[in-house]
């Protein structure tokens, strides 16, 4: 992805709860190349929502500089998953890194609720 000059301040450099949504974008994509796209599991009533997160800053990322997300799960359990991410620049050089913990939720109740089979059975498949 390219940093846009709206995901920055004044100066240029990234703001650091835009790394949040960059993260959030990978997922999305990740889960869509799986098969599994959001707007179909929003009309089951299911979502995916953060639960926590945990992130670094290590270096700051600059308006126009290409940034490559990587995204791996490091844990799934019957109605959560935790993702390890990070943030790399072009130079290879690690801008962000994040673990962040995942639930299924049931958004008519707002309750957890376990992963779909169908969609537990695609996850496992890459873990």
């Amino acid at each position: 992805m390219r940093v846009y000059y709206e995901d920055t301040d004044a100066g240029g450099i990234v703001y650091y709860a835009n790394y949040l949504k960059f993260l959030e974008r990978a997922r999305t994509e990740w889960l869509r190349d799986l098969g599994i796209e959001q707007d179909t599991l929003l009309e089951q009533n299911i979502g995916f929502v953060v639960k926590q997160v945990r992130m670094d800053n290590h270096r700051a990322a600059r308006f126009n500089e290409r940034l490559r997300i990587e995204s791996q799960v490091v844990e799934l359990k019957r109605a959560s998953l935790v993702f390890d991410q990070k943030i790399i620049n072009a130079n290879d050089q690690c801008l962000v890194s994040a673990q962040i913990h995942v639930a299924c939720v049931n958004l008519s109740a707002m309750r957890p609720m376990g992963i779909p089979a169908a969609i537990l059975g695609e996850i496992s498949r890459v873990v």
